[in-house]
């Protein structure tokens, strides 16, 4: 039976519906896809970048708790949110941004490069 996605640690009952809206419905399905891709996929999916999510993402799909991120280990893990943040940006599809950022997208012109 599938495990819910809030026994990964550091994810709880609010990150399990974030997963949701996202396509991803087991504990399974997010440490297959690794953090970086599940990630993805919720920013994807709308849910607003937070680094501190990512990486207590990133921690609890090693078994650690979020707050044992430090120095190093956490820039590094910064440069690759921050990366993952500019590749949602760039690959979003239509009706996967909320409304109101979608509308001002296109209102300046971007949208079709977002999405072509």
């Amino acid at each position: 039976m599938p495990r819910p996605v809030s026994d990964i640690p550091n994810l709880g009952p609010a990150s399990e519906e974030g997963f949701a809206r996202a396509g991803m419905h087991s504990a399974e399905e997010v440490i297959a896809l690794g953090a970086d891709e599940a990630y993805l996929r919720l920013m994807r999916a709308g849910t607003r970048p937070h680094f501190i999510g990512y990486y207590a993402l990133v921690m609890g799909l090693q078994g650690r708790p979020w707050n044992d991120c430090r120095d190093k280990e956490k820039a590094g893990l910064r440069k690759k949110f921050d990366a993952l943040k500019a590749e949602a940006q760039t690959t979003a599809a239509p009706g996967t941004l909320p409304s109101h950022v979608e509308r001002a997208l296109n209102d300046l012109g971007l949208l079709g490069r977002m999405t072509d």
